[in-house]
This record gives C-alpha cells, structure tokens and sequence, in this order.
C-alpha cells in the first residue's frame, strides 16, 4: 500500500493543525518511517555482516547506531498516528516507500561498507531536513521539531562514519 493510499482516512484529532495539514505530514512522516526503517535495517545488516581488521570495532559502531535509529522510528511514527495517521511500518511497507538505495549484496570489507553506510546516513539526512522544510511550510512546528532531532543524529552519526574515511583523504 502505498503512503498515499494510507492517509485517505484521518482519524479524528483535537490538534489544532488543518486536515489537509496534518494528510500532508502523514503521507511525509511515512515517507521518513519508510526511509528511517530501512536505514535501521541497512545498518544491522552491515553490523552481522562487516568484516576485516577493524570489524569489532565496527561491529559495535553499526550495533549503537541501529539501536539509536530505532528510537527515532518509534518517534516518527507516534507522531504521524498522532496527527491522525496511520504508521505504514512493516518492512515490506518500508521497501516500498524508502528513498534508499539498497545495500550491495557483494560489499563486506571494513571501510567499504563504512562507505556504504554513510552514503545511507546522508541520503537519510537529505530526507529529514527535506522534511523540516516542508513542515515549516505548513506551519508543523512539533513535526519540524521532531525531525530536526532526527536530521542532529543522522548527521552526528555520519560524522562517526566519515572519521573512519578522512584519514586518507587530507587535503
């Protein structure tokens, strides 16, 4: 089911922001579930999977930022089930709807999949301020708050990544 498709039935809301608002920020706010969702599930996938000289240590670094992602998921969809939405938060729902792209079947060694997992880090990023933006807009004040939150971790977190990848690239 597409997120279009999951907002044409608002549930009833005291919230003082219009329907339309609010349809806005839901088909939005899936859109983010979608791409938080599969950023968590790229970042387990990279911590089962990394391997090479470093791979305790990034074992561990993919370990904390999937855990910390999962706490922004629960945020992400509480507001949008808030806004009289409903959460389209299965996995499958998530690979619909996520602007990620996947991650590669072949890609295993340390520093290649730090690269890989940062590149998901910025896209996720992008999406999140994309989001502030558009909630701005429509005068979404919490919905803008809430993702500024989550644009502040994926940019810390894509800081964590980089660290590993600036060494070599002094310039």
């Amino acid at each position: 089911m597409s997120t279009k498709a999951a907002t044409n039935h608002l549930f009833q809301t005291r919230i003082d922001l219009s329907a339309d608002t609010r349809e806005l920020m839901v088909t939005m706010l899936n859109r983010q579930l979608a791409t938080l969702t599969d950023l968590y599930t790229q970042t387990k996938h990279a911590h089962w999977n990394v391997k090479g000289s470093n791979f305790w240590g990034l074992h561990k670094l993919f370990d904390k930022l999937a855990e910390d992602v999962e706490g922004h998921i629960d945020e992400t969809a509480e507001r949008l089930t808030a806004l009289g939405g409903r959460a389209m938060g299965t996995v499958r729902m998530a690979a619909a709807n996520s602007r990620l792209e996947d991650f590669p079947e072949d890609v295993h060694v340390g520093l290649e999949v730090v690269k890989v997992v940062a590149d998901r880090y910025a896209a996720a990023g992008k999406e999140a301020r994309q989001g502030i933006a558009q909630a701005m807009e429509h005068g979404d004040a919490d919905t803008a708050d809430l993702l500024t939150a989550v644009s502040r971790f994926l940019d810390q977190s894509l800081y964590f990544l980089e660290s590993h990848l600036q060494a070599d690239e002094r310039g």
